[in-house]
């Protein structure tokens, strides 16, 4: 009897020592589930949420959007501004002073282009002549809605004019501006801001705060109109 007492004692340690291995693995199994929640709730931290105070008083958070979303309203006013400011001149706003603080709002291979068509806008045919007497306003009278060509793309229609007066021609002329204008974002602000900024500089600088760009302006019936990167290199 007493040689199968080790046999005994090692039969009775088997069950123990797999009850012991199952509760290691549930221990193991709950740590493992454990650090996925407190991962989950790290992240949730770490993604920064924007408080929204709303114009009845009430405020709520709000999720981060990606980069390249940008709210209607928003895009609306950066093209009504942005060719306000570049479409209006006098003595006091020389044209080729606001073309130069106005100008990093367009795309590099839209400003070529846009400063040939505003040069003909000036009817003196003199750009950097800041001692003319002409005065021109571009009079905005609708911004569609945008439409969205692709992520961080849309297009919008414009109709205006630019009234034209001089000091000898009190009631002036009118010239159309109805354009398709194609507008992107962009990753980071292309103006900047000089260390005794004018007015007009300032107000670029401001425009340029939402990160958007005008890629394209085209006539209101081409039917080919589109972003700069869809246009071919070959002159």
């Amino acid at each position: 009897m007493q040689l199968l007492k080790p046999e005994h004692k090692k039969n009775s340690i088997l069950p123990l020592f797999a009850v012991g291995t199952l509760g290691l693995n549930l221990l193991t199994l709950l740590l493992l589930m454990f650090h996925g929640s407190m991962l989950q709730r790290l992240n949730r931290q770490l993604t920064p949420r924007s408080l929204v105070q709303l114009i009845d008083g009430h405020a709520i958070t709000v999720d981060p959007k990606p980069n390249l979303a940008r709210h209607p309203e928003t895009i609306r006013r950066f093209v009504g501004e942005t060719m306000t400011l570049m479409l209006n001149w006098s003595q006091q706003q020389p044209p080729a002073a606001i073309w130069e603080a106005s100008s990093p709002l367009l795309a590099n291979k839209l400003q070529a282009k846009f400063l040939s068509e505003i040069n003909n806008l000036n009817s003196a045919g003199q750009f950097g002549n800041t001692n003319r007497s002409e005065n021109h306003v571009l009079v905005i009278q609708k911004i569609s809605q945008p439409t969205q060509l692709s992520d961080g793309e849309w297009k919008i229609e414009m109709l205006a004019n630019q009234l034209v007066f001089g000091s000898s021609d009190n009631l002036g002329k009118s010239i159309p501006f109805n354009k398709q204008i194609i507008i992107r974002a962009i990753d980071e602000q292309a103006t900047s801001l000089p260390s005794n900024p004018l007015p007009w500089q300032l107000a670029a600088y401001r425009l340029g705060e939402s990160r958007l760009e005008i890629d394209n302006i085209c006539d209101i019936e081409d039917n080919n109109c589109s972003g700069t990167s869809k246009l071919s290199n070959t002159p």
